[in-house]
């Protein structure tokens, strides 16, 4: 979400869940805030002279067209008039001074430190305008006890030990942390009436959030498996900033002036205005045309070549080699590279990382980390324009490869027809598989040859 730093928000099941046990405790933790919440003392925070003179601000940020930013944030500004202390609380803060490397790494495993900084306004909006992103603030209107306990909950959240907490995309995160203190300070009304599913599952609302960014959106789609497809729930669903801003705005308070009761929200003002991010083209559609434009061609310029002098054997080659096998190996490279890299991941952070919602992926059937070893195969194409020579030892090898390549490919698309397991992957199996497919069918047909013996005549 937009944090100050660069990270990926982010992050693919033969199974909808790891367990039924992991699915209850999934579900139950969103249940109630006040559950997330640890207990402290309010005595152990002193409170201003007159609450009266305290005021809460949701600050809400659109969202930007970077990888980190595209969900937007969500932060709580408090101004007190008793000391003119005025400040915004951000929990979107994280710390990557011991180099972008060991962060990665640790963003990849599932550990991600982030922290509560309090800051200036100033400061706040001279970032965001910076990255030419839309910010809104609205007035809390709460009642004195109200403000008390959202008051001394943020005291206690500056403690230098409380500062601190685990980042989860989903579960606990900037705009999370505001939602859980607004219900703890209102007696848990929030919870208590956003319970009813939604339309929508994560992963829609992934693909819309990075719809300004879609290459991430393509990849995420492919790394998040089926636990990210479950219907999401209105109370889970406010870990989007303009989502809790929206069900917020239409909550009434238990503040009445003038003999009529608040709206939660009121004094709306926007702070800056920018236009939002660009939605760029469909990752899908490009990839499907990209691979299947260039493998149509290809396919009409195959021939049959001799394999002597007296055609008594022949082989399947391309007419001029030299350009169409150049078209192949930028097209191997960039099959090996994704495909690989994917795989790697998939794979990888089924064993290394605590992010559940990348484990037991299904699209380990098309993306295989082996694949990378393709970028070999792939630059002997584009450099040398020939066949990958093979022998009787290697051949096997290969065919075997590409087979269970194959089968894999036709598996996978029966499972998107059938519908035999909840993660979602109709679009990688229709927008994909026909290219990946024919590709796999194209190389083993024209990208491997047996080598000439040294002794050979003809």
């Amino acid at each position: 979400m937009t944090e100050k730093g660069t990270a990926l928000q982010a992050a693919a099941c033969l199974l909808r869940r790891v367990s039924s046990l992991v699915v209850c405790c999934f579900l139950l933790s969103s249940l109630s805030a006040l559950a997330q919440i640890p207990d402290f003392d309010p005595q152990d925070y002193p409170l201003p002279p007159d609450m009266s003179g305290v005021h809460f601000y949701l600050i809400t940020v659109d969202v930007g067209d970077k990888v980190w930013d595209n969900f937007g944030h969500t932060a709580l500004r408090m101004y007190d008039e008793n000391s003119a202390t005025d400040l915004i609380f951000n929990w979107g803060v994280f710390d990557v001074s011991g180099g972008v490397v060991p962060f990665a790494w640790n963003f990849f495993k599932g550990i991600m430190n982030y922290r509560l900084q309090a800051s200036a306004p100033t400061l706040e909006f001279d970032m965001y305008r910076a990255q030419q992103r839309t910010v809104w603030q609205e007035r809390i209107n709460l009642t004195n006890p109200q403000k008390e306990m959202l008051y001394r909950r943020l005291m206690w959240n500056m403690e230098p030990a409380n500062r601190e907490y685990a980042y989860q995309y989903f579960d606990d995160n900037c705009t999370t942390r505001v939602r859980d203190y607004l219900d703890e300070a209102l007696g848990g009304k929030l919870s208590a009436m956003f319970q009813a599913e939604t339309e929508e599952t994560y992963r829609d609302q992934v693909q819309s959030h990075y719809a300004s960014t879609a290459i991430i959106a393509f990849s995420l789609d492919i790394l998040m498996n089926g636990n990210i497809d479950r219907p999401v729930t209105e109370w889970e669903e406010m870990y989007l900033p303009l989502r809790l801003r929206e069900n917020l705005s239409g909550i009434m308070s238990d503040v009445a002036e003038d003999g009529r009761q608040l709206p939660l929200l009121s004094d709306y003002q926007v702070i800056m205005a920018f236009p939002p991010p660009t939605i760029e083209a469909d990752a899908f559609q490009i990839a499907s045309v990209g691979l299947i434009a260039p493998v149509l061609f290809l396919l009409l310029m195959l021939k049959r070549i001799p394999m002597s002098y007296f055609a008594t054997h022949s082989r399947i080659g391309f007419k001029l080699e030299g350009l169409n096998f150049r078209i192949l190996g930028v097209l191997g490279l960039v099959t090996a590279i994704f495909s690989g890299v994917y795989g790697a991941l998939m794979l990888g952070s089924w064993f290394v990382s605590d992010h559940l919602d990348t484990h037991h992926n299904i699209n380990l059937l098309l993306f295989w980390p082996t694949d990378i070893l393709g970028v070999f195969v792939a630059l002997r194409w584009l450099l040398f324009c020939k066949p990958w020579p093979t022998d009787h030892n290697t051949a096997p090898f290969i065919n075997y490869y590409l087979l269970a390549h194959v089968v894999a490919m036709l598996v996978y698309v029966g499972i998107a027809l059938f519908g035999v397991a909840p993660q979602l992957i109709d679009r990688l199996a229709f927008y994909v598989v026909p290219g990946f497919l024919m590709f796999t069918i194209l190389i083993w047909t024209v990208g491997f040859q047996p080598a000439k013996p040294k002794n050979m005549f003809f």
